[in-house]
């Protein structure tokens, strides 16, 4: 029987922004009312406090017990009320923007937002804080066989991997000059887990209708992150004494390809929920995805952002990293894999009611 993971946390104060979203959730709940089925317990008395959007859904946060500040990490003023008192408190800071309207909404919100943030945050001495980054500063891997590591140069993709190493880079001037909050980057890839986005369950839908495209062969590899797992590190970041200054990978164990990807999701569907799944019948060559790369970069340099292209161009691309320094840190160790995560997906999405 594989033992808890125990995180103690020994501060007044959690403030956590990113709270409504499907990673952010989770973390909010490890930190209130624990995550058993992950074997994820935090133990210490703290306030948690989260930062979220006018109109987002914060139902389930009050029930938790956590305090609510709404507003955007653009507008100082509200960056100033959501830290205040905040003295000796971890921030956990998870908000960005992935897809968004414009591509001026990339350096605005993950950039200059996250700047903002830390700005106030040091000047009313937040102890630490856990800033989530992403695979995108490093762009792709050269092979399938290649992994991203710590030490990888940046090689950014496209306007949102330019706003994530852009803001990488003030992070790290900080830790050089020895700032009074501590740093920590976290790297986090595909992420995939209950509460899911309605862009995660079109891929299953996609799936179950047979209709999912592999562009190429399908052996190129992603590194993907079952939001349990990623929490477990985040907060591990958040707590353990070697951390401050460093940067982490955090992932499942291994990487998989889009083939296994699939092929996982199909017999989740069908062998653990009686679903019908039609064979794939999606097979594009790989000249589809270099040519919706230069579709997606001349759409970016004119400031407009298509998801659909985006994500097409990434499509016959291995992004996958190596989580061996936070295995060797931080004590990560990461629970569950591809098949148990997309059954705790799939069950997610229908107790909710959402079609597939």
């Amino acid at each position: 029987m594989q033992e808890n993971i125990r995180v103690s946390l020994h501060a007044p104060l959690v403030l956590l922004t990113g709270a409504a979203g499907w990673l952010g959730g989770r973390i909010a709940a490890a930190l209130t009312i624990g995550l058993p089925e992950a074997r994820l317990l935090v133990t210490g008395g703290f306030r948690v406090r989260a930062l979220v959007l006018a109109g987002e859904d914060v139902s389930q946060l009050r029930q938790q017990g956590v305090e609510i500040v709404t507003g955007d990490i653009r507008d100082m003023a509200t960056v100033r009320a959501f830290v205040a008192g905040a003295e000796g408190a971890v921030l956990i800071h998870l908000a960005g923007i992935i897809h968004p309207k414009t591509v001026a909404q990339f350096e605005a919100i993950n950039t200059q937002g996250t700047i903002n943030l830390l700005t106030v945050a040091q000047k009313v001495g937040v102890r630490r804080a856990i800033v989530m980054s992403s695979n995108s500063p490093m762009g792709c891997n050269p092979h399938p066989d290649h992994r991203f590591t710590e030490e990888t140069p940046y090689n950014p993709y496209m306007g949102y991997g330019r706003s994530k190493m852009l803001m990488e880079k003030a992070l790290r001037a900080e830790i050089a000059v020895g700032g009074p909050t501590e740093i920590v980057i976290v790297r986090a890839p595909w992420f995939y887990g209950p509460n899911q986005p309605s862009r995660q369950t079109l891929f299953f839908k996609l799936v179950k209708d047979g209709k999912f495209p592999i562009i190429g062969p399908g052996r190129n590899r992603r590194s993907m992150g079952y939001t349990d797992n990623l929490a477990q590190g985040i907060l591990l970041a958040a707590t353990h004494q070697n951390a401050a200054g460093e940067i982490f990978w955090l992932a499942d164990e291994t990487p998989y390809t889009m083939n296994e990807i699939v092929e996982t999701v199909s017999k989740v569907l069908h062998e653990d929920f009686g679903m019908t799944v039609k064979p794939n019948q999606v097979r594009l060559p790989s000249i589809v995805a270099k040519v919706a790369t230069m579709v997606d970069a001349t759409l970016q340099y004119a400031d407009i952002y298509h998801p659909k292209i985006h994500v097409l161009s990434e499509m016959n691309k291995t992004i996958a990293c190596d989580i061996a320094k936070a295995k060797k840190v931080l004590g990560y160790a990461p629970k569950i894999a591809l098949r148990e995560g997309m059954r705790l997906s799939v069950e997610s999405c229908l107790k909710s009611r959402q079609a597939i």
